[in-house]
């Protein structure tokens, strides 16, 4: 499905108007609200910009908030040969805060979107004012599940008869939320995953993501000196709770809050819960500007 034509997402009026191009393809993006110091939302995987269409607008009734979907991702262009590893991604990431003229937004990320602004901190020295991460990859052993199962067999999966494979995604998809997710809704994360191109792009995605890419700045994690918000569903069944533990003891001045009644989607399951902590300053931002005052 190109980008011209109708998605469920339409319907609520969610649009990406802006491009920005890169080697691999065009990355799509929109920014919401003006003034206010700048916030980036990070996407996971296999969704994409849609999860923030209610926290996007909340957030910019007094700051200006860039959205965009990762390349091989909803509205970004998806094709062959593409490189959609973490690594990559990142670098991506980088790229696109310099195309903005952002120097230390505040950025949110959730799922893989963890290990990209990660990654893009501390290997391609992105700056950031302050860092806020749920319910995401960021190392450790994280290859897990049915996403272990898509990297060791690709071919089989890529082979799966179209009605299997939606079946599959559609399952996934609901997997993610503990309160469990609208049909419009479902149907508009399984939009880009349809028909043999869609199919095409789930599996080269998945097949890409690697701990490989998470190793490389683990090591580096303790020395982040910004400050940095992690939240975590109870409920996450992809991700659970232990990795939000493993994560803030990595990083020593991390703040931990749990979520309940929520899975791996907070905007999903608990959107004014996510909401209020970002209109809220993590305790070590306010610190600091205390002290710098």
């Amino acid at each position: 499905m190109g980008s011209g034509e109708h998605r469920p997402e339409d319907a609520v009026g969610w649009v990406l108007p802006e491009t920005f191009a890169t080697d691999d393809g065009v990355v799509r993006w929109a920014r919401l609200g003006e003034g206010g110091h700048p916030v980036v939302l990070v996407h996971g995987t296999p969704y994409s910009s849609f999860l923030w269409r209610d926290i996007a607008p909340a957030l910019a009734r007094s700051r200006s908030v860039y959205v965009f979907d990762h390349l091989g991702y909803g509205r970004s262009d998806k094709h062959a040969g593409q490189d959609l590893t973490l690594a990559a991604q990142a670098r991506r990431f980088a790229r696109l805060l310099e195309h903005w003229g952002l120097d230390e937004p505040s950025v949110v990320a959730n799922d893989i979107g963890g290990a990209i602004v990660l990654r893009a901190h501390l290997v391609e020295s992105a700056r950031y004012r302050d860092l806020t991460i749920f319910d995401a990859v960021s190392g450790g052993r994280w290859e897990r599940g049915l996403f272990a199962l898509v990297r060791e067999h690709p071919e089989v999966f890529g082979a799966l008869p179209g009605y299997a494979h939606e079946a599959l995604v559609t399952a996934h998809l609901r997997h993610a939320s503990h309160r469990g997710l609208r049909p419009d809704v479902l149907a508009a994360f399984l939009a880009p995953w349809r028909g043999a191109e869609g199919q095409a792009a789930y599996y080269r995605q998945y097949r890409q993501l690697s701990e490989a890419d998470t190793r490389p700045y683990e090591s580096s994690l303790a020395g982040i000196t910004i400050p940095v918000r992690l939240l975590w569903g109870r409920h996450d069944r992809i991700l659970p709770p232990e990795y939000g533990t493993w994560l803030h003891e990595r990083i020593p001045h991390s703040e931990l809050h749990w979520i309940d009644d929520a899975g791996h989607l907070l905007q999903e399951d608990a959107p004014a819960q996510l909401v209020a902590h970002l209109l809220d300053e993590p305790v070590s931002a306010r610190t600091r500007a205390g002290v710098d005052a």
